[in-house]
């Protein structure tokens, strides 16, 4: 790269490539949609010079000459897939994340105590600068999506002066998410190519694959599945309340329940942000009662507290004239259900979670006290496996 101010040529450093790169892609960071993505399939072109390009919408295509070392995630979706990538080196950690246990079980240290850069309804700019990453893995949308007074500039003063965003916010649709929102596996596939980490992505995409397959096999059919009736963390059984949802909705936080092809009790209307008392629930009367990322609760070491969730939403339900009537009440069918911050690695806990949820008499009783470790005869996938392909011994 040349230096404009004089006649003198120099070697271009690690991060001056990485900011060139951005440049290029700058314009499309923050208009919504790149022209240049879906053309020819440009997420793994190369040149002859070593430069590569990755392309996600709303961000466009990142052309860049050098691995980015260094990484921060604000969402939990990017930092698990990044950290199934072979990244954790680089991690720099920042935001909300799946809980700290599931990494644990397969050989990732996973920091309980992340400080993240949002409090009060507002982006603490200085923090991102504190960090310096060689990149942001998020939606650039999501910035000002969530904070007023953070407008598109602040976030291209961030590209242009700290590292390159890259991301798409596939949790679920917000109101700012007008353009595609990929599946878990399409995100995880362009962000393979960011980190030039393809064999991983497929080695990974494999062992996903084979556990699907496993449990579609065994599971009744469609119209034998219990229906479940998935209420959100928020809600307060000891008060009556509860803010029923769909699992229909689009984004990866319900994605292992689509995939076991469940239904859900509780329709669109009936799931539109409202809150319902003991009666209505006990009108829909779900055979499983579900309470969506039941599984953040959490002791002082990050392991999942079993004891926390029975007190907090079961007991309560089941010392209740009319919750003790509930048909999941009777048969102890309440759940903790799965984070909605899942990746790759997360995903296939959830997944194994969910099924045993739905047809303990197939995949094995769900235990509080034991959760998240499975008897090894009952396990959906092998977690020596999965923690040999992040640390990169596997067969290609």
């Amino acid at each position: 790269m040349s230096d404009n101010t004089d006649s003198t040529t120099e070697t271009p450093t690690r991060r001056d490539t990485l900011k060139y790169g951005t440049t290029l892609a700058a314009g499309s960071v923050l208009a919504g949609c790149s022209d240049l993505v879906g053309q020819d399939d440009p997420t793994q072109r190369n040149d002859d010079r070593g430069s590569y390009e990755a392309c996600i919408e709303p961000v466009g295509c990142l052309s860049l000459e050098e691995v980015p070392e260094t990484w921060m995630a604000i969402t939990g979706p990017w930092a698990d897939m990044a950290i199934a990538l072979g990244q954790r080196d680089g991690f720099q950690p920042a935001g909300w994340y799946p809980p700290a246990y599931v990494f644990d079980r397969v050989g990732v240290d996973w920091p309980t105590d992340v400080v993240a850069p949002y409090s009060d309804g507002k982006w603490d700019k200085e923090f991102f600068y504190e960090r310096n990453p060689d990149v942001f893995l998020t939606d650039p949308n999501y910035l000002p999506g969530n904070d007023s007074s953070w407008d598109e500039s602040d976030t291209q003063e961030l590209v242009d002066t700290v590292a390159p965003v890259f991301g798409n916010n596939i949790v679920r649709r917000r109101e700012f998410h007008d353009y595609e929102l990929p599946s878990l596996y399409e995100a995880f596939d362009r962000l393979a190519d960011l980190f030039q980490e393809r064999e991983r992505y497929e080695a990974f995409a494999r062992v996903n694959e084979e556990m699907q397959a496993d449990i579609r096999a065994r599971l009744d059919a469609a119209s034998e599945r219990p229906e479940i009736g998935l209420v959100n963390f928020g809600s307060s059984p000891s008060e009556g309340r509860f803010s029923p949802m769909t699992i229909s909705s689009e984004g990866v936080e319900m994605k292992q329940y689509r995939d076991l092809g469940i239904t859900s009790a509780f329709s669109d209307e009936s799931a539109d942000g409202g809150e319902i008392d003991y009666e209505r629930l006990l009108e829909t009367d779900p055979e499983l009662l579900v309470v969506h990322s039941g599984v953040r609760l959490t002791t002082e070491d990050g392991e999942f507290d079993g004891e926390a969730f029975v007190d907090q939403f079961v007991t309560p339900i089941l010392e209740h004239p009319v919750g003790s009537q509930l048909t999941a009440a009777r048969e102890r069918n309440i759940y903790p259900g799965g984070s909605f911050q899942q990746g790759p690695i997360t995903n296939l806990f959830q997944t194994e979670l969910a099924a045993r949820q739905l047809v303990p008499t197939e995949f094995g009783e769900f235990d509080p006290e034991q959760f998240p470790d499975v008897p090894e005869d009952e396990q959906l996938f092998d977690r020596q496996e999965v923690a040999d392909i992040i640390n990169g011994v596997f067969e290609q």
